[in-house]
């Protein structure tokens, strides 16, 4: 089982990662909002770094008229199989088209489940949808919010096919678990990285843990493009030649149709900008994870932190905590000039879009993905967020849970 919270990154931020105690509240961070806001993320201070960088590649592609796939996408395919440890990576338009087009290229359809969290963003469910299949809802682990792979026996059923295991946070999935009962049961094992890119499995780099991977570059990911992006990572060549066949109109060749496809395809450009961003991830990554240490060493007892397995380390993504009194709790943060976000909310089967699935699609229970979505708080997380910040978050969730508190006694429901 996971741990509460990050109890050795405590133990190192209270050894001195900074002048002044992280629980502190600093002079500018004074309740009501004054001095600057803490934002939620911060992609200018990170693209101002790589200006230079990044206006090279523009130009590059201006220069070479190679707008749509082309060299740069193939140069970014081969870049970010690397990365993952994949043979192949397939540039397609966002994160939901690689999980449709995944699961297509899979032979997964009409007529077949696919086992998805309840906690999660819903493109993971939207994907299935577009590929034609029906998503079958399953509950997550209290802890991680990620999917509890004790529970997909009692959803699994004759026509499941598939599970999507989403790394949701930047936190891998329990995937020995996952693959040892997808083998059992001949099922496909996609993991939906969007949110995890240069997470780790026991080392293993997600997007070599399971049959194949999608990933999002939408721009406030880990690894996030200037617009939208995503791509489909594997080591199944068949698999990825089905997927840029599907991403180009269901190209062969230039002008031989032999599938059904989509205009799907990963633009030149967002590709060339990628390849100028790919190198610092691991840095970037390295910076979150020190945040989220100052976080959790400050952070109040009312809040309750995303547990973490020592073989799964977290790239944060996100920074969720939990409180029995979110929503009253995210005003008193705003009000404090610190930004933050609540994901997801309502728990992804009770969304009125996907009100028409069938009764067996949601099972009757599924009080941790319920729970999550009541109760989840993203506060800031972003590479260059800085130490003053970080300090005025804590200083105001401390004082948020002082007022919610002496207001009604609540706490965290832990």
């Amino acid at each position: 089982m996971a741990s509460r919270t990050l109890s050795h990154a405590r133990r190192d931020a209270r050894r001195g990662a900074s002048d002044r105690p992280v629980g502190q509240r600093p002079p500018q961070a004074a309740t009501g909002g004054r001095g600057r806001p803490v934002p939620f993320v911060g992609l200018a201070r990170q693209h101002a770094t790589l200006g230079d960088e990044l206006r090279e590649a523009f130009e590059r592609v201006v220069g070479s008229d190679g707008f749509i796939l082309g060299p740069e996408v193939e140069g970014f395919e081969r870049e970010f199989a690397d990365y993952c440890a994949a043979r192949e990576c397939v540039g397609v338009a966002s994160g939901t088209a690689a999980l449709a087009l995944a699961l297509t290229a899979a032979g997964i359809g009409r007529g077949d489940e696919v086992v998805v969290p309840a906690h999660t963003f819903i493109a993971s469910a939207l994907g299935v949808l577009h590929a034609g299949a029906t998503p079958v809802f399953c509950d997550v682990q209290r802890d991680t919010g990620l999917i509890d792979p004790r529970r997909l026996d009692a959803v699994r059923g004759p026509r499941t096919a598939a599970v999507i295991a989403v790394h949701l946070y930047g936190q891998a999935c329990d995937m020995d678990a996952v693959n040892a009962l997808a083998r059992r049961h001949g099922l496909f094992v996609l993991e939906d990285a969007a949110q995890a890119h240069g997470a780790r499995c026991d080392g293993r780099p997600v997007g070599s843990l399971g049959d194949a991977a999608a990933f999002s570059f939408y721009p406030s990911k880990n690894l996030g493009a200037l617009g939208d992006g995503g791509a489909v990572c594997t080591s199944d060549s068949a698999l990825a030649e089905r997927v840029r066949q599907l991403r180009d109109l269901g190209q062969r060749r230039k002008g031989e149709h032999v599938v059904i496809g989509y205009n799907a395809r990963l633009d030149g450009l967002q590709a060339a900008l990628l390849r100028v961003k790919l190198p610092h991830l691991d840095g970037w990554n390295a910076a979150r994870r020190a945040h989220a240490a100052r976080l959790c060493a400050g952070l109040p007892p009312e809040l309750v932190a995303l547990g973490e397995r020592a073989q799964t380390p977290c790239v944060y993504h996100l920074f969720p905590v939990r409180h029995a009194t979110r929503d009253r709790l995210a005003e008193l943060l705003r009000a404090d000039g610190v930004s933050v976000g609540a994901h997801y909310t309502p728990a992804v089967h009770r969304h009125p879009a996907l009100a028409g699935l069938p009764a067996g699609a949601r099972p009757v229970a599924l009080p941790e993905a319920e729970a999550w979505a009541r109760e989840e708080l993203s506060l800031p997380m972003f590479a260059e967020l800085q130490g003053t910040e970080i300090e005025r978050t804590v200083a105001a969730c401390a004082a948020a849970c002082e007022r919610l508190g002496t207001a009604s006694g609540g706490g965290a429901d832990g």
